[in-house]
């Protein structure tokens, strides 16, 4: 019999918010977080907008000398794990370290470092290269800082899919829980792009919006998107099997009951063009959890802004949920929080659970005009009240990634 599996525990560092509470309240809002580039000089390129973390206090969570080493992606980590495990309330003298895992991911890793530290290189010669690159550029030293933390002794695994990898990470950490191999575990994503080389390699591909208009650049759906605006941030959730919850009385959030992932295997970066594999991912994850198509009441989409993105994702929608769909909310909250990349559906997942909680489906802000090809009910511009009791957050990536996870309202045992 499979176990369940219950998020007792969130933590969030975003472009609209520093925490749960305040990330909740500014996407509910309609908050844009995308502004003006500060974190670098970006006069002389072509891409000035960004959404960045704001005002981030890093010593509010590490010691001075940690947070001076650390790359900013695995501080950002650091920061949403510790207050995913605060929120939680585990004691960490009552658990079993070796049933506790890490699931929390990035899609590129330790881009700051690994632009700092090539241009040291070049400019100054390799004795320069500071003996902390490695470690802090590897993509698995972002789970890692945190299981060090926290003595996290069971498996962790980041799962590397590009923009999918936190949906995927917590989509696993998911069923190393549920098939018994662990009891809680961290999951999520971390990233922090927003440099020079990060900046100018999605540039050069053309696949970010070049307006440098914050209200007209992530705009999922509309007919007027032509690329994704980059961002960055982190968010953890803790993962715990059920009756361990219950028998410490901890506060649940909500159930995690499917989830799926799957391949395209047509493409580098475009997504399938019959939208084969997104939609065999969804159909998929509402097998995995029993779950008629509709009960599903809000869809968090990729909902990139790029002209194919949303297309298919829109026409994956239609071939999954049929008539159904046009009755479900999707709210594309990267309309206010931009594209962390792989950090992105760890973001998204708490939005997902804080809809489900408190029965508001966030808006899509800035959306304008319709595009024929995506006629959905997108939100529009302003959050809507509904009852919430399944909500799927979806995740693609290049190379064709695919992941849908599905949360359940938490209405007791």
């Amino acid at each position: 019999m499979k176990r369940r599996v219950v998020v007792t525990g969130m933590g969030v560092v975003s472009p609209v918010g520093n925490d749960v509470e305040t990330t909740w309240k500014n996407i509910i809002a309609g908050v844009n977080g995308i502004a003006p580039i500060t974190l670098f000089d970006a006069s002389h390129m072509k891409v000035q907008i960004a959404a960045e973390v704001k005002n981030i206090d890093f010593l509010e969570y590490l010691e001075p000398r940690e947070a001076k080493r650390l790359d900013r992606t695995i501080a950002l980590g650091l920061v949403a794990a510790i207050q995913a495990f605060n929120d939680s309330k585990l004691d960490l003298e009552k658990i079993d370290h070796d049933r506790f895992g890490t699931f929390v991911s990035s899609g590129i890793g330790g881009l700051w470092t690994i632009n700092e530290e090539a241009r040291k290189c070049h400019e100054k010669g390799p004795d320069r290269v500071s003996p902390f690159f490695i470690p802090n550029a590897i993509i698995n030293l972002v789970g890692g800082n945190i299981a060090i933390r926290f003595q996290a002794k069971g498996p962790a695994l980041p799962v590397v899919t590009a923009c999918s990898s936190a949906t995927n990470s917590i989509g696993e950490a998911f069923r190393y829980i549920r098939d018994g191999y662990t009891d809680i575990a961290f999951s999520g994503g971390a990233e922090a792009p927003l440099n020079e080389l990060g900046v100018a390699g999605f540039t050069s591909m053309k696949a970010l919006n070049f307006s440098n208009n914050v209200n007209e650049a992530s705009i999922p759906f509309d007919a007027r998107r032509s690329g994704f605006v980059m961002g960055e941030g982190a968010g953890v959730l803790i993962l715990e099997e059920l009756e361990h919850a219950l028998k410490r009385n901890a506060k649940i959030y909500a159930e995690i009951v499917g989830y799926s992932t799957t391949c395209d295997a047509y493409h580098i970066t475009q997504p399938d063009e019959t939208a084969e594999g997104i939609t065999k991912c969804m159909e998929n994850a509402l097998d995995d959890g029993n779950v008629d198509p509709t009960w599903i009441d809000y869809i968090n989409p990729h909902g990139t802004s790029t002209f194919y993105n949303d297309k298919l994702e829109t026409l994956g929608i239609k071939k999954c949920f049929g008539d159904y769909a046009y009755q479900i909310n999707i709210g594309a909250t990267k309309s206010m929080h931009a594209h962390s990349l792989g950090a992105v559906g760890g973001i998204e997942a708490v939005i997902t659970v804080k809809a489900v909680e408190e029965d508001i489906i966030p808006p899509t802000i800035n959306y304008v005009e319709k595009d024929p090809e995506c006629d959905l009910n997108y939100t529009p511009n302003h959050a809507v009240k509904r009852v919430v009791r399944y909500a799927m957050s979806n995740g693609l990536g290049f190379g064709g990634q695919n992941a849908s996870i599905i949360f359940k309202k938490w209405e007791g045992k």
